[in-house]
C-alpha cells in the first residue's frame, strides 16, 4: 500500500507490555461507573455453526458463559486512547475496507475477508440472539498498521466500522485479512454495545474482546503478495504463547473457511 514498508512502529501494539496499561485504565473507568468486571469465559455449542471444531467437541449449550474480556489495545479509536471514530458520520457500515470522511481516501488492500459475529445472551445458554445490539470492530492492515494511529495511516480510518445486530444477533463486515506484526498472533478487536446509539456515542461498552485466526489459514494468506513481513513475524509466534490468547483461545478462535485466492469467511459466536 502506497509503497510503505512492513514495520511495527515504536508505539505499536507489542503485546501485554502495551495492552495491560490500557486494560487497567478501561477497568478503572468501568469500576467507577459501577460496572462489575466478573472473570469471563466464552460459549460454544455443538449446534453453534460459528464454534470452532476444537471448541465444539464435547460441548453443549449448557456450557455457555460470556466471551473472555480482553484489552482493546493501544489503538481502539473509541475515545479511550486519543481519537474517537465512533462519533464520526459514516462509521456505521458493513464494508470497512475503505476510509470515509473528507480527510481520508485510502483503501486497505489484501486477501478478502468476511467477518460474521453472532451476539447471543449468555444467561439464556447462548440460545437467545441479542437483536438490536451493536458491534464495533477494528484490526490492522496487511502491513500491520492501525489506521488513525500508525505512521503513514494517521489520516486513514479504514478497517474500522460499526453495525447493529439483526434478528439473529448477527453482524457481517467486509474486510481484508490482517497482517501479523511482531509480538501478537493475528487477530481482530471488537466491542459489543447494548444498542447502536450507545456505540455511536462511545459509551456503555458491554464487552471488549478479540478474535483469533487459525494458523493454517494465516500461513495460506501470508504466502500471498503483500504479506511477506507476516511470514517472518508469524514464524516466531504461537497461540499458546500469545499474551492475550495464551490463557485459552478455543472460545475466541474463529471458524474460518475459504481460500487465499477467493477470500475467507470467519465466524464467531459472542455471548454477552
Amino acid at each position: 500500500m502506497n509503497g510503505r514498508q512492513y514495520q511495527s512502529p515504536p508505539e505499536h501494539d507489542g503485546g501485554l507490555s502495551h495492552d495491560l496499561p490500557v486494560l487497567a485504565r478501561r477497568r478503572m473507568i468501568r469500576l467507577m461507573a459501577g460496572v462489575s468486571l466478573v472473570p469471563l469465559v466464552g460459549c460454544t455449542s455443538e449446534e453453534n455453526p460459528s464454534a470452532s471444531p476444537s471448541s465444539s467437541a464435547g460441548s453443549s449449550s449448557a456450557e455457555c458463559a460470556e466471551i473472555p474480556e480482553e484489552t482493546a489495545g493501544p489503538f481502539p479509536g473509541d475515545g479511550s486512547n486519543g481519537v474517537n471514530v465512533l462519533k464520526e458520520s459514516g462509521v456505521v457500515r458493513s464494508d470497512i475496507t475503505r476510509s470515509f470522511g473528507d480527510s481520508a481516501g485510502g483503501t486497505a488492500e489484501g486477501v478478502p475477508l468476511t467477518i460474521t459475529l453472532t451476539v447471543v445472551d449468555a444467561a439464556s445458554g447462548c440460545g437467545t440472539p441479542k437483536k438490536g445490539a451493536a458491534v464495533y470492530i477494528w484490526h490492522c492492515d496487511r502491513e500491520g498498521a492501525y489506521s488513525l494511529y500508525s505512521e503513514g495511516v494517521t489520516e486513514e480510518n479504514y478497517l474500522r466500522g460499526v453495525q447493529e445486530t439483526d434478528d439473529k444477533g448477527r453482524v457481517t463486515f467486509t474486510s481484508v485479512f490482517p497482517g501479523c506484526y511482531p509480538g501478537r498472533w493475528p487477530h481482530a478487536h471488537f466491542e459489543v454495545y447494548d444498542s447502536l446509539a450507545d456505540a455511536t456515542a462511545a459509551t456503555s461498552i458491554t464487552s471488549t474482546s478479540q478474535l483469533a485466526f487459525p494458523q493454517d489459514v494465516c500461513e495460506a494468506v501470508y504466502a500471498s503478495d503483500g504479506y511477506s513481513g507476516s511470514v517472518r513475524n508469524l514464524s516466531g509466534l504461537s497461540l499458546e504463547d500469545d499474551g492475550v490468547f495464551g490463557d485459552g483461545h478455543e472460545r475466541q478462535l474463529a471458524t474460518t473457511t475459504g481460500s487465499a485466492r477467493d477470500g475467507y469467511t470467519a465466524a464467531l459466536t459472542v455471548p454477552v
